[in-house]
């Protein structure tokens, strides 16, 4: 006899987004560099653990009023600690269940509770901007990043769909982020959650030696 149909079937698996610490410096810098390496812009990422502690969590960052991480941490195990670290943010927890177990073969570096097993699977990292045509202001996604074995489980979705959520519980007007062209998995699925692609506009970036050359005295 097999099992009641409404009962869940595979393998489940536990998700929870929740807002970063300046504890989880050490995973998101490994994700930046993996990102990296997946985009093939190693030659560009020069941030390190000291840079982006300072900057990413100072005294003056606010959770959605500067720059904000939300953190994807996966477990086979229902989730027992309480890790409400602003009241602003409540974190999102939803059980996924899977046809096959994941093999992570990265776990031990990415684990953050090894007593409940819970390791971390990808972040979104965004900050406000403002809209002068909506007159209102919004949120741009500078990072989206899955870990490769946890990717096609819906968790890309569950982090971006999270962000989207805040800012209409905020009254912001929209979200942004930019896609590699040929990123065409990437394009499919933003198109898939109902963004845009905006062929019409190019990204216009200042960096390097052209924008120290501002900080020059004429």
């Amino acid at each position: 006899m097999g099992p009641p149909e409404d009962s869940p079937v595979g393998h489940p698996m536990f998700a929870r987004i929740r807002l970063a610490t300046p504890s989880d410096v050490p995973h998101i810098h490994k994700m930046i560099h993996q990102m990296a390496v997946f985009e093939r812009l190693t030659h560009l990422c020069s941030a390190t653990e000291n840079s982006l502690s300072s900057t990413l969590f100072s005294p003056t960052t606010k959770p959605f009023h500067s720059f904000t991480i939300f953190l994807l941490e996966v477990s086979p195990n229902p989730f027992t600690d309480s890790v409400i670290t602003d009241p602003s943010f409540t974190p999102v927890v939803k059980v996924v269940h899977l046809d096959l177990p994941i093999d992570d073969p990265e776990k031990e570096t990415f684990t953050t509770n090894a007593v409940n097993d819970v390791s971390v699977a990808g972040f979104v990292l965004f900050f406000p901007n403002y809209s002068t045509f909506l007159a209102k202001p919004g949120f741009y996604i500078e990072d989206l990043f899955v870990r490769d074995c946890f990717r096609r489980k819906g968790f890309g979705k569950m982090l971006l769909s999270t962000v989207a959520k805040q800012a209409v519980k905020m009254g912001y007007g929209r979200v942004e982020w930019v896609v590699l062209d040929w990123n065409v998995n990437a394009i499919k699925f933003y198109e898939e959650m109902g963004a845009k692609i905006l062929h019409e506009w190019r990204v216009c970036r200042l960096t390097g030696d052209a924008l120290e050359a501002y900080g020059i005295a004429d």
